[in-house]
């Protein structure tokens, strides 16, 4: 059996979107071949919102490991609240003794806290041990540089220039890649040439049946964010919003709109809830929905609630929603990492997502819902018309999942995949 340490500075039970490929491959590993050790950052340091169901799914052998970080209340003095920033000396020391004093036989890295990953390399220098890269999102990106300031992120200046420095660090002795997108691997690729002769492998985020049943094992202990009946129609989202999603929103508030002028007794009937739109601290989210919601004058159909909520209540609140939406990027590459929930959740479903993205892949392969095309707005904005009314009128929209379909996403599936990219490393350095 082999052994493989993961690197996860957030882990069960913070709910953290970036380690639930990790979380959900747990129970699998095992399987085919491979146990596994998991470093996260002690809770005490984690500012994401706690979700304890989570560690119900990990398996009770799992070894976990937790390291210390800079407290967020000192660093933020200096600009500095990255967890990996604050938990970078820490893993270095923890993980050193650890590769001392075991025997692993890879590293892998899966996680959105990219300052870490520059870790591999040093520790391979050190201890001679392969590591793989889990590139879940982009890391350094050009996509905000030609975007408006008041469009980018805080601290974007900083975070820009850091990441040009690190990326290369990270990728320069990489011997494994895992992504959800064949952009992203694309784009490694053409900077990093030897990129182009390691294992790699495009693996989507995958299917988890056990957390539906645990959501609806503790359905009583969980909280509902809009109201049932009241003769509404509700239309829920749970996840991150940004300014790369004005596109979607723009035309989903466009058909609606539309809606009132022409079937007011009908569309009058919706309600739009958003939910959990921020990575800020409670409280300090700052609003990118309703703004655009005041625009075209529907504020009073749109809530907003910008503060992350617990893993298991984002998957009540869908199963509780009349209607699902998922708004998209505009980045062609952007693949969302909630789409299988929503896909699960079984009810009428609206995805307004640019046409490369793998989620029309996915849908089409699964037989689920609607897809609206950020390139063909006009078009769009008629297909959105349409679900909405659909949806007012409680109209059936819902077709069989193909089953063999979601089969192939599920977490057995998608963990057999990256062990075999593991072995496929091994194999490449012996």
């Amino acid at each position: 059996m082999k052994r493989v340490l993961i690197i996860s500075p957030y882990f069960a039970p913070s709910n953290a979107a970036d380690m639930q490929r990790v979380r959900t491959s747990l129970p699998y590993l095992k399987q085919f071949g491979w146990n596994a050790d998991v470093v996260s950052v002690e809770d005490r340091f984690s500012d994401m919102v706690k979700d304890n169901l989570l560690s119900s799914s990990i398996p009770k052998n799992t070894k976990l490991h937790r390291v210390a970080a800079f407290p967020k209340k000192w660093t933020t003095k200096i600009g500095l609240g990255s967890i990996a920033l604050r938990s970078l000396l820490f893993y270095r020391k923890y993980v050193n003794h650890l590769l001392k004093t075991e025997q692993f036989d890879l590293i892998y890295f899966s996680t959105t806290q990219f300052p870490v990953l520059i870790l591999g390399s040093y520790w391979k220098k050190k201890f001679n041990i392969p590591y793989v890269i889990d590139m879940q999102d982009p890391w350094h990106s050009e996509y905000y540089q030609d975007k408006p300031k008041h469009q980018r992120p805080k601290k974007h200046w900083f975070s820009y220039r850091l990441n040009k420095y690190l990326e290369p660090l990270a990728m320069k002795h990489v011997d494994g890649l895992i992504s959800v997108s064949t952009g992203y691997i694309n784009t490694l690729k053409n900077r990093y040439p030897n990129v182009r002769i390691i294992p790699k492998a495009v693996i989507p985020f995958s299917v988890s049946d056990i957390d539906f049943q645990i959501a609806a094992q503790h359905q009583d202990q969980l909280q509902l964010f809009f109201k049932k009946g009241a003769g509404f129609v509700n239309l829920v989202y749970v996840g991150r919003a940004g300014h790369d999603m004005k596109e979607a929103i723009i035309l989903l508030f466009k058909a609606f709109t539309n809606g009132l002028k022409t079937q007011p007794e009908v569309f009058n009937k919706l309600r739009f809830y958003f939910i959990g739109t921020s990575y800020a601290k409670a409280g300090s989210g700052i609003k990118t929905i309703e703004p655009i919601a005041i625009q075209h004058q529907v504020e009073h159909y749109v809530t907003e609630l910008t503060d992350r909520i617990s893993y298991y209540e984002s998957l009540h609140n869908l199963l509780n929603a009349d209607a699902l939406i998922v708004p998209g990027s505009n980045d062609p590459d952007y693949t969302a990492s909630k789409i299988f929930p929503y896909i699960l959740a079984q009810k009428p479903l609206l995805a307004i997502f640019n046409a490369s993205s793998s989620v029309k892949i996915i849908m089409d392969q699964c037989n689920t819902g609607l897809f609206a095309d950020l390139n063909r707005q006009m078009e769009s904005v008629g297909r959105i018309y349409q679900f909405l009314e659909d949806t007012a009128k409680k109209v059936n929209t819902i077709s069989a999942l193909n089953h063999n379909a979601i089969a192939a996403y599920s977490a057995k599936t998608m963990t057999e995949k990256q062990c075999k990219l593991f072995n496929e490393v091994l194999n490449a350095i012996h």
